[in-house]
């Protein structure tokens, strides 16, 4: 079924919120949320530990930089095609590949610390792999995440399921620096394969696919068939908008603040470098977690193509204005309210491309919508990190801002476009 729909209809897509809290309200959705939660601290964890060994090790700022990007190229490469393996298979075993992935990761990081055989290649192969792992992961769980609560209590899922990553990206550091400090990274590493166990357990016992409620034959997916969602969504100006409001925040911005923060908890620093620096990352990662909590409790967020692109241009203020401001309290209320704008932009973003894509094609169309939405995140290291140490950190964040929220502009003036002239009234066509 081709889910082509109106303009009018397309930039109000949810006028009506599902009830609050829906997908915890499901016993199938339930389970899974707090598994990606676990998930997604053990993947946080793994980073706080294996990127303190690296760099006690080799004290390498090309690896550290290897490091960002083996994480979000294969976005960028597979995302695609990852999708079309969740549209062609049963997305339990595509998820559970993934996680099957994360552990043998874990594994081989615990085995090469306990043997003290570490090098270099072995050290970006497995950097690699763990980038690949979260690629194959994403398209499956959106369909997964459909196939549980369906369309219309799919914002509440989609925008839980954001909520309890961002839960899990908060701790996995707070979790992964406890393990560091009290048991060490070597058996940190191998304990941390244990996270990923409940959501790789639920799926053996869900009787949700990804396509049960489709009823569709999926059939054989190559290469190139993944490709041709790309030509076919090109006609679809609503699908556009929302790929590239996820794209732009991706490219101009992405996971820039993390690795940037340092630089602003120096500049920023109210008595200690280092309290600042850990008080400016939770801010960061809070605005998330409430905003997340509180557009589900109060529903006051539709999502639809408007909402998009009003927390997109939020997610663009709140950035430019931290950029410049010397002012540390304004710049925490800033970090937390960003926070809240970016969830809700990409939650919107997912759900309204999830409404919009055809039930076949749909895990290949948020396969396209992840490779702009993730993947570009390794070019902010260019429009921020490269471009940073020609201007300035604080320049470069600020310009890269402002451009984010000229090009929402534009991609919300292209959405408007699609909807029709108001009627006009009864009474000038009987004049």
């Amino acid at each position: 079924m081709n889910r082509a729909i109106p303009g009018s209809l397309a930039w109000s897509l949810v006028t009506q919120a599902p009830a609050r809290f829906a997908a915890l309200r499901n016993r199938d959705c339930r389970p899974y949320l707090i598994g990606a939660a676990l998930a997604m601290m053990a993947d946080n964890i793994e980073h706080v530990l294996t990127y303190w060994v690296l760099w006690e090790k080799f004290h390498s700022p090309a690896l550290a930089g290897f490091e960002v990007i083996s994480h979000w190229l294969p976005f960028l490469l597979f995302s695609v095609y990852f999708g079309g393996l969740a549209d062609r298979f049963d997305c339990r075993r595509v998820i559970q590949a993934a996680q099957a992935l994360f552990m043998l990761v874990s594994v081989g990081w615990g085995v090469l610390f306990l043997t003290d055989t570490l090098q270099v290649w072995n050290a970006c192969l497995l950097l690699v792999l763990h980038g690949l792992a979260g690629a194959l992961w994403g398209p499956g769980e959106q369909l997964m995440l459909h196939d549980f609560v369906g369309d219309d209590e799919l914002p509440s899922a989609v925008r839980l399921n954001a909520t309890f990553r961002s839960l899990g990206i908060l701790f996995g550091p707070v979790v992964g620096s406890a393990l560091l400090l009290s048991i060490g990274p070597t058996a940190g590493i191998f304990i941390n394969v244990l996270f990923y166990l409940p959501l790789t357990l639920f799926l053996f016992r869900t009787k949700f696919t990804g396509h049960t409620r489709d009823g569709f034959t999926v059939k054989r997916v190559g290469v190139l068939d993944s490709l041709r969602v790309v030509k076919d969504i090109a006609a679809n100006r609503t699908l556009i908008s929302m790929i590239v409001l996820g794209g732009i925040g991706s490219l101009f911005i992405g996971a820039s603040l993390q690795s940037t923060m340092p630089i602003f908890a120096n500049d920023l620093g109210a008595g200690s470098e280092g309290t600042a620096y850990g008080v400016l990352l939770f801010a960061n990662g809070v605005g998330g977690v409430v905003g997340g909590i509180v557009l589900e409790a109060t529903g006051w967020v539709r999502p639809n193509v408007k909402a998009a692109v009003v927390s997109t241009l939020v997610y663009g203020v709140t950035t430019l204005i931290f950029a410049v401001t010397t002012n540390y309290p304004l710049a925490l209320g800033m970090l937390v309210l960003g926070g809240v704008a970016n969830l809700a932009a990409m939650s919107i973003g997912q759900t309204v491309v999830q409404l919009l894509a055809p039930a076949p094609d749909r895990g290949r169309v948020l396969g396209v919508y992840g490779t702009a939405s993730m993947g570009l995140r390794f070019g902010s290291g260019v429009t921020v990190g490269l471009f940073g140490a020609v201007v300035g950190i604080h320049w470069a964040l600020g310009l890269s801002a402002a451009a984010l929220c000229v090009c929402t502009i534009a991609a919300g003036l292209y959405a408007r476009a699609l909807r029709p002239p108001p009627a006009r009234p009864e009474s000038e066509f009987s004049s």
